[in-house]
């Protein structure tokens, strides 16, 4: 399941998180690649060191907790702290599969899902798109500022070149308490559903059912 979310983070943090990268030291992102896709990685990345990068990929870690469609989506066990990426004019980063294992303050993580937070307006960059290569084909991806888009780890993606201007984004990598993503994907359906039936009628017979399958599937398959 692939799934773009509008306005994960509010414009008040989006515009101190512009702010503060824009005065934070950047260091060469292909630090933080694997021996492959460091062949094809051309970006930079906030250095992580900085006291204010830290205090930012901790607050909006904190808002992507808080979000409940991320939440339904990801079910997160654990989460690799946040990387923020810088790609200027002429820099990409070409086909590649995310690390299956990852290394996390609380120890090795394994990589469900990844997600990409777009920290600048569309309009003010060329280039610059997300593309994942799915059963569909290769889909492109360029969302609004303070939008979000959640992917498998398993898939082929890339970032197409940058040709005017900058592209700033925020990039993400969680375990989810569900391994199997078709799994997610009924969870998710599930729940959606719910909460419609929920909004549109109440405490119903049919929405406690629904919770009640939603609780039980989630026993059955949740690794906690």
């Amino acid at each position: 399941m692939i799934l773009c979310i509008d306005q994960v983070i509010s414009p008040e943090l989006l515009g101190r998180v512009q702010a503060t990268l824009a005065d934070s030291a950047f260091r060469d992102g292909r630090e933080t690649a694997g021996w492959h896709a460091r062949t094809v990685k051309q970006n930079e990345q906030a250095d992580g060191r900085q006291p204010e990068v830290v205090a930012l990929r901790e607050e909006l870690a904190s808002a992507l907790q808080r979000h409940p469609l991320f939440q339904m989506a990801a079910r997160p066990r654990r989460m690799k702290p946040l990387m923020f990426s810088r790609y200027q004019e002429g820099m990409s980063y070409g086909n590649h599969v995310d690390d299956a294992i990852m290394a996390t303050p609380q120890g090795a993580m394994r990589t469900d899902l990844s997600f990409t937070l777009f920290l600048n307006d569309p309009d003010s960059y060329e280039g610059g798109e997300l593309l994942i290569d799915s059963t569909a084909g290769e889909q492109t991806y360029k969302l609004p500022a303070g939008a979000l888009i959640l992917y498998p780890s398993s898939t082929l993606h890339r970032v197409e070149p940058v040709t005017r201007g900058e592209r700033l984004a925020a990039v993400g990598w969680a375990q989810s308490q569900v391994r199997d993503p078709q799994q997610r994907e009924i969870l998710f359906d599930l729940d959606t559903t719910r909460r419609q039936e929920f909004e549109a009628n109440g405490k119903t017979r049919t929405f406690d059912m629904l919770s009640k399958s939603l609780a039980n599937l989630l026993r059955m398959w949740a690794e906690v």
